[in-house]
C-alpha cells in the first residue's frame, strides 16, 4: 500500500514536470499546471469509477477521465490541441512504467515487467523523436506532435498484438482489448495524419 502511494506521488510529480517542460515556451506556469491538474483529477474519477463497478477496465477508464481532463483544459485555457495531446501522451508514459514497474515487484510479474521494459523505450523512443522529426521529408508539416502521435500508435498497436496473443498483463480488459486498443491506434494515426497536412 505504502509503496503504491508512493508510486504513485512520485508519478504525478513526474507527469507534471515533463508536462510543464514541454508547454513552459508557450504557456503562463498557471495555465500549465491547472491544465494538468484537470487531467490528473480525470484520471483519478475515471480509476476510481473502475473500482467501484469494473475493476478490469481500470486502464481505460482512466484513459478517458484524462482525456476528459484534457479537453476541459482545450476549452478552458484555450490551449493548443496537438501540443497539449504531445504533452500528455508523453508526461504519461514514465507514469505508467512506474505502475508496470511495482506491479512487476508486488506481483512477481514477468508481463508487468515486459510491460515495463516497453514503456522504457518509448520513453527513449519519443526523445529520439521530439528531437529528430523536422529531419524527416517525408513529414511536410513539421509541426509539434508527432513524437507524442507516433508513440501513441506504437502503443496502442503493441497492446493490440499483445492482447491477440493473450500474454497476461496488468491492465487489459480481455479480448475488448484487442478492439478498443485497435481502434485508438488507428485514431491516433489519422490525427498524425492530418498534422502533418498542416501548413505551418
Amino acid at each position: 500500500m505504502l509503496a503504491s502511494f508512493g508510486v504513485t506521488v512520485l508519478g504525478i510529480l513526474i507527469f507534471l514536470f515533463i508536462f510543464w517542460k514541454r508547454l513552459r515556451d508557450d504557456y503562463a506556469s498557471e495555465i500549465i499546471f491547472k491544465s494538468a491538474g484537470y487531467i490528473i483529477l480525470g484520471f483519478f474519477v475515471g480509476y476510481f469509477i473502475s473500482v467501484r463497478f469494473f475493476p478490469v477496465w481500470f486502464f481505460w477508464t482512466s484513459f478517458i477521465g484524462g482525456l476528459i481532463g484534457f479537453q476541459f483544459a482545450i476549452l478552458g485555457f484555450r490551449v493548443k490541441f496537438y501540443e497539449t495531446l504531445e504533452a500528455y501522451i508523453i508526461a504519461s508514459l514514465p507514469w505508467l512504467g512506474l505502475i508496470f514497474l511495482i506491479d512487476s515487484v508486488s506481483a512477481s510479474s514477468l508481463g508487468s515487467f515486459l510491460g515495463f521494459i516497453g514503456i522504457l523505450f518509448m520513453v527513449f523512443l519519443s526523445y529520439y523523436l521530439d528531437t529528430q522529426y523536422k529531419r524527416f521529408s517525408w513529414y511536410k508539416s513539421g509541426r509539434v506532435g508527432f513524437a507524442g502521435l507516433a508513440v501513441s500508435i506504437i502503443f496502442f498497436a503493441t497492446r493490440f498484438v499483445v492482447a491477440i496473443s493473450k500474454v497476461p498483463m496488468l491492465s487489459f480488459a480481455g479480448r475488448a482489448e484487442i478492439i478498443v486498443s485497435g481502434i485508438m491506434a488507428i485514431v491516433s494515426l489519422v490525427l498524425l495524419f492530418n498534422l502533418g497536412r498542416i501548413k505551418k
